[in-house]
């Protein structure tokens, strides 16, 4: 973990204001790489797992901590998003961690998606569930399914076909 920086937050137990979740090879070199610099720029304390994990870490505990220690999630919801068991189950952490904590907020971002695939009114998301669905336990993918539709069901920003 990196070193954390005294900015009056730790008697709070937040070590970073924003945190992004989304699937790499989707977003990461074009609207991640662009969000992440403006917050960064404007002073905001952003997870980001390349500029935040060190090499040699276990990236599990790393991202579960970046998340409880987080005041705002952002999950950037791109076509691929649902593919990714990293992704879902960053998901699913920030929903138990905003739901005991009032201080946390999650804010979506539906990148070349609609809220109905989030929802899994489409074939998008459930396609990649069903996926996971004949690897891993019906448990966890429910799981995924029940953030999935809870997180989509927040006000959050469209940005499909605004690349």
């Amino acid at each position: 973990m990196s070193a954390c920086v005294d900015d009056g937050n730790s008697s709070s137990g937040t070590e970073f204001e924003v945190f992004l979740s989304f699937r790499g090879p989707d977003t990461r070199h074009n609207f991640t790489d662009c969000l992440y610099h403006s917050l960064d720029k404007a002073g905001v304390r952003v997870f980001r797992d390349d500029e935040e994990i060190r090499k040699g870490k276990k990236i599990e505990g790393e991202l579960l901590h970046a998340i409880e220690s987080s005041k705002i999630y952002l999950p950037i919801f791109s076509r691929n998003y649902a593919s990714s068991k990293w992704c879902l189950r960053e998901l699913t952490h920030m929903l138990e961690s905003s739901s005991k904590a009032n201080d946390k907020v999650i804010l979506p971002i539906f990148y070349d998606v609609n809220p109905d695939d989030v929802k899994l009114k489409t074939q998008l998301y459930l396609n990649a569930l069903k996926k996971h669905q004949k690897k891993l336990s019906h448990d966890e993918v429910w799981q995924w399914r029940e953030a999935l539709t809870k997180v989509a069901r927040i006000k959050g920003w469209d940005m499909k076909d605004k690349r």
